[in-house]
């Protein structure tokens, strides 16, 4: 076996520093979004039972579990993606800094479907939180295309049948998530709970990607 070059090894780093400094940030969101299950207070209780206040948290609860699914889903494609990387150039770099940039932010519309999902105020938060899919989608494409196009930072080994797979899968990825604002006019619960099975949809079409080519 031919020991790796000198270039190699720099770009196996480049990568590595890439993949770690991500899932930091995968980490910090994915654990940011428990901060808005909230234990009520004795105070706050009185004499009334702990189970119907932890029932009525419900949306909350919903809320993380389709963010943290969500985020996991992008996580586990995106170290996928780096399997096929070889090497991160400047623009590679900044591409993977967008995705992250709304990695970071889906905390915050979490929270808001969490507290208006049933409320008058619903449709605006339905459509935040579906809109950011909506820009994490074309985010993540932006990244996949750019390493993909020409193979220009794909490694020598790369199958690329299911690279051509991928991107098949990734591309519908913007306009399943655009349906998920246009129904948020509609019924804001009904948009949010298309985003929680698109999760779901995710993880085992990525899951059948792997399989088929394994």
């Amino acid at each position: 076996m031919t020991p790796p070059s000198a270039l190699e090894e720099e770009e196996s780093r480049s990568t590595g520093r890439v993949e770690a400094f991500s899932d930091g940030v995968f980490a910090i969101a994915i654990t940011l979004l428990v901060l808005d299950l909230k234990v009520p207070t004795p105070a706050a209780l009185g004499d009334a039972p702990l189970g119907p206040a932890l029932v009525r948290q419900w949306p909350t609860f919903l809320a993380y579990l389709a963010s943290f699914a969500t985020i996991l889903v992008m996580w586990v494609n995106h170290h996928r993606m780096l399997d096929h990387v070889r090497r991160a150039d400047g623009a590679f770099l900044f591409l993977n800094g967008l995705l992250l940039l709304f990695v970071t932010f889906v905390p915050f519309p979490t929270s808001l479907v969490a507290d208006y999902l049933l409320l008058p105020q619903g449709r605006t938060a339905a459509l935040v939180y579906a809109g950011t899919y909506v820009a994490l989608a074309i985010a993540y494409n932006l990244v996949w295309s750019y390493a993909t196009a020409d193979g220009r930072l794909l490694s020598r080994e790369t199958d690329r049948e299911r690279v051509r797979a991928l991107s098949r899968q990734y591309r519908t990825g913007p306009a399943l998530y655009v349906a998920a604002v246009v129904l948020a006019f509609w019924s804001a619960p009904a948009s949010f709970l298309f985003c929680l099975l698109l999760a779901v949809y995710w993880a085992f079409s990525g899951a059948l990607v792997v399989f088929r080519r394994d």
